[in-house]
């Protein structure tokens, strides 16, 4: 089979499940709430048990530490850029800087890597995350409580950092990878059987993410330039910034191969994280709206350039 038959086999899915999401969307053949509903199947059991899988199969090693400063930093720096530009800049909307830093590795990140790449390829994309999701989870959604009530209550977000399913199943993926367990647990009744059924679970993952995702894409042209706006500012840093990062720090300096690679290009070209909504002003209807159309807008843009970016680099 001719690779431009390969590469044409890998998105023509992800296409399809968009639209098929879309469809369900227009002809109201699903409620939004049944939709709702998928969503927290994904996040709380099929995206959980992807992350699970990948950080307890793929092979730890201690330069992939250096992940975590770097992409926290990165991620810190960008929302200081946001700050900095919003008020140069003059612009309208208390959630900017928020849109200009993090990424959604969850809902877009997973379903595209793993649907042109393979779920046997996500752990190296885990890998490249964790610094994100240290910063989503400990810094990110800080500065948003703290914004929303006027202070944070470092209690109440420490237990939101330690039940979320994501941050379980990662810990638990390593810490069983790293004691040495994983084909130890294959071999043992039942556990054997459970570790089964979390992989079927995650096989669920990119279908039910894509055909969620399309079903909420809906956009407003009035809120165009806004969200055009955004989304070119964090472009136009980010694909340079992975470019460079790819180059000097993961092949140059870690000299890890082309999955790493493509695995730090996906996630920087990634929409805002989509929780950002959850932790706004309920009061700011406006601004919720502007936000909502901005992710919608990102989305179908960094599908675009994830499937450019696919042709080019097939393999890894």
């Amino acid at each position: 089979m001719s690779q431009t038959i390969q590469i044409i086999n890998r998105i023509t899915p992800i296409i399809l499940l968009l639209f098929i999401g879309k469809w369900v969307q227009t002809s109201k053949l699903v409620a939004g709430q049944s939709v709702a509903d998928i969503k927290k199947i994904v996040i709380n059991f099929a995206l959980p048990a992807v992350l699970f899988n990948s950080f307890l199969e793929v092979e730890l090693q201690p330069s992939y530490l250096w992940f975590l400063p770097v992409i926290f930093g990165y991620c810190l720096l960008l929302y200081f850029f946001g700050v900095i530009l919003h008020q140069r800049l003059d612009i309208q909307g208390q959630y900017f800087p928020f849109l200009t830093t993090g990424f959604e590795y969850g809902m877009i990140g997973v379903s595209l890597f793993g649907a042109a790449y393979g779920l046997d390829k996500i752990g190296k994309f885990a890998v490249v995350d964790f610094g994100q999701e240290m910063f989503i989870w400990f810094l990110y959604t800080a500065l948003l409580v703290q914004k929303r009530d006027g202070a944070s209550d470092t209690g109440k977000l420490l237990k939101m950092f330690a039940s979320s399913p994501v941050i379980i199943a990662i810990f638990a993926g390593i810490l069983l990878n790293l004691i040495g367990l994983p084909e130890l647990l294959d071999s043992i009744p039942l556990i054997g059987g459970l570790l089964a059924t979390i992989d079927l679970g995650g096989s669920l993952t990119v279908p039910l993410i894509l055909i969620v995702v399309g079903y909420g894409i809906r956009i407003d042209m009035k809120e165009f330039y806004y969200s055009a706006r955004l989304i070119a500012i964090r472009l136009m840093v980010n694909i340079p910034a992975a470019l460079l990062l790819n180059r000097v720090f993961i092949e140059g300096i870690l000299g890890l191969d082309k999955g790493f690679k493509a695995a730090l290009f996906t996630l920087l070209i990634l929409p805002p994280p989509f929780i950002l909504t959850l932790y706004m002003k309920p009061s700011l209807k406006e601004e919720l709206h502007s936000v909502d159309n901005t992710l919608a807008l990102h989305t179908i843009i960094t599908i675009l350039i994830f499937i450019i970016y696919f042709a080019l680099n097939p393999t890894i």
